[in-house]
């Protein structure tokens, strides 16, 4: 009897580990939670083009440029792994009140972009970003900053390992997707059964530009202990900004702060209009 019954449970362990295996990609991407465009920037008030980009792997991704006249840099705006850039008007108007012009892409399989989302898939995308910017719109990478939330953190450092950005800011990060999936199933060896890396915490090792790191402690979904392994494991100079409230209002309860800080850090590193008038004045 005792190994009839040891032997359904070890069935069902067995089970549950062959699903999440077979489940992982819809429980890392959720390209349907707001796939429609619910509004554009500008009916936010902001300018805007419209960006279509084809990837190495020819898949085709739809973005927004959104200028500034202030010309202080511009930002590489990478998103989490909900929604879509429609959903992120309030990152355009801070980052355009702050100076700064802003690309931000849907990955492949969001929003209007095609594909079907895939660890390298989002890493491509990125890079088709960059492309845009350096290639063809000649802004030089010095005065690009790379921005990741959530999801986005780890495809943002993996491009700065890769290039030159003047910064990188992740907000809300995680170390890499078997240490996050540690804590939701500590009961099975998520660690061998996970087909993705998304390694931000290996990455940071190898980036040479500033970053700029920010957490909640009260993070529901990514502890804040991750945002921490991220700052620790990030090179000098580097700086931590302490968010508040859940993963998805951190920068509701801290608006104020958040955006002095993200601006001072963002002015002190990437400012390019300011390195530019240096360079006239030196000529």
């Amino acid at each position: 009897m005792m190994w009839h019954v040891l032997g359904i449970l070890a069935a069902a362990y067995a089970g549950l580990g062959l699903t999440l295996f077979a489940l992982q990609s819809s429980m890392v991407y959720y390209p349907e939670i707001g796939r429609e465009m619910v509004a554009t920037p500008r009916q936010a008030g902001l300018d805007y083009e419209e960006v279509r980009l084809v990837t190495a792997d020819g898949v085709a991704l739809q973005g927004w440029f959104v200028p500034s006249a202030q010309n202080r840099g511009t930002v590489l705006f990478l998103h989490g792994n909900a929604g879509n850039i429609s959903h992120r008007l309030d990152s355009l108007l801070m980052l355009h009140r702050l100076g700064y012009s802003t690309l931000i892409i849907d990955y492949r399989g969001y929003g209007n972009s095609g594909g079907k989302p895939s660890e390298q898939g989002t890493y491509q995308d990125a890079e088709a970003a960059w492309r845009h910017l350096t290639e063809t719109r000649k802004i030089p990478s010095d005065t690009i900053a790379l921005f990741g939330e959530s999801l986005g953190g780890a495809i943002a450092a993996w491009l700065a390992v890769r290039h030159k950005p003047a910064a990188l800011v992740i907000a809300s990060g995680f170390t890499s997707v078997p240490d996050l999936a540690a804590k939701f199933y500590p009961f099975l060896p998520v660690r061998w059964l996970s087909r993705f890396d998304y390694d931000t915490r290996s990455y940071l090792r190898a980036v040479e530009a500033p970053v700029f790191i920010a957490h909640s402690p009260e993070d529901e979904i990514i502890p804040y202990q991750h945002g921490r392994a991220l700052y620790d494991a990030a090179k000098e100079p580097k700086q931590f900004l302490e968010l508040g409230g859940g993963h998805n209002e951190g920068f509701i309860f801290v608006r104020e702060s958040w955006v002095q800080a993200l601006g001072e850090f963002l002015n002190g590193h990437v400012g390019g209009a300011a390195k530019h008038d240096l360079k006239r004045r030196v000529n």
